[in-house]
């Protein structure tokens, strides 16, 4: 596995395995193969309901504690400071971890504008040992300067909606300036329309990869840490088998250049979820 430097000094992993949907005994046992198979970050929330899910399969994995990457992420409904400090102690409790090492305020939700308070507490969650890193997801420019006008403290990730339709240079670029790491939510674009695209079949026929693996490289490539799900052993190895080539600087422009205004599923400052 191959890691991108946080700001805050600590280090993640540069593909991570998401779990969204992956709930139970399937999800348990999903998320227990992805271990075996050599992810080391495995990307959850309050939201998706299966904390407990990642605890369980982190427990009956044979792979150390400390070698494992774990996120999850505040819901909008806790955003107010000790609702925040509370959940963050009940998601460790419903995982039976004693930290995190990454929590993410899951969207800002400009509207209700708590997402301050809840920054604060993360940050004492921080102090407290209950967190390693504190980050954000879903978060434009704006929201971010608010938060570190007012305390100081730069996330050390930010996880975005990020695919070959949609490569968010804004944000990208503003992450970077700031030494954020960006993460990717639906790196692969639900659906599946992207694997299509002349561009990245061509790409895919050169290197003796799969569409899939062409996209994951990409955005390891501009500095984005991919979160895609598998279910299967074959695309759980598969989506790992990325870092044996490298697309040229042109081939890289060439994906960004696919852009489509309207392929953005949510604006983070009209779409709220709590």
């Amino acid at each position: 596995m191959e890691y991108f430097n946080l700001n805050d000094g600590n280090r993640i992993p540069k593909i991570g395995f998401g779990t969204y949907k992956l709930n139970g005994s399937r999800g348990v046992f999903a998320i227990q193969a992805a271990l075996k198979n050599g992810y080391r970050l495995l990307d959850s929330a309050v939201n998706y309901e299966n904390e407990g899910a990642v605890g369980r399969a982190i427990k009956n994995s044979s792979v150390n504690r400390d070698n494992i990457f774990i996120t999850s992420k505040l819901p909008g409904r806790h955003h107010k400071y000790q609702e925040a400090l509370e959940q963050i102690q009940e998601s460790l409790y419903s995982a039976d971890l004693d930290y995190y090492d990454l929590y993410l305020i899951h969207w800002p939700n400009p509207k209700e504008n708590h997402y301050l308070e809840a920054w604060q507490a993360m940050i004492d969650a921080q102090r407290f040992g209950l967190i390693r890193s504190v980050g954000v997801s879903n978060f434009e420019p704006e929201h971010i300067e608010y938060l570190y006008r007012e305390t100081g403290v730069m996330p050390a990730v930010n996880q975005i909606e990020l695919h070959p339709y949609w490569s968010s240079k804004k944000v990208r670029e503003y992450d970077n300036q700031h030494h954020i790491i960006t993460e990717a939510w639906s790196p692969l674009q639900r659906g599946g329309e992207a694997f299509q695209e002349k561009e990245i079949i061509e790409l895919a026929q050169k290197y003796h990869k799969s569409p899939a693996q062409i996209i994951l490289r990409w955005e390891t490539q501009i500095n984005v840490v991919p979160i895609p799900k598998a279910s299967s052993y074959k695309h759980q190895l598969s989506n790992l088998d990325i870092f044996d080539f490298k697309l040229t600087p042109e081939e890289v422009q060439s994906l960004i250049d696919l852009d489509k205004e309207s392929a953005r599923r949510f604006d983070p400052n009209e779409h709220e979820e709590f």
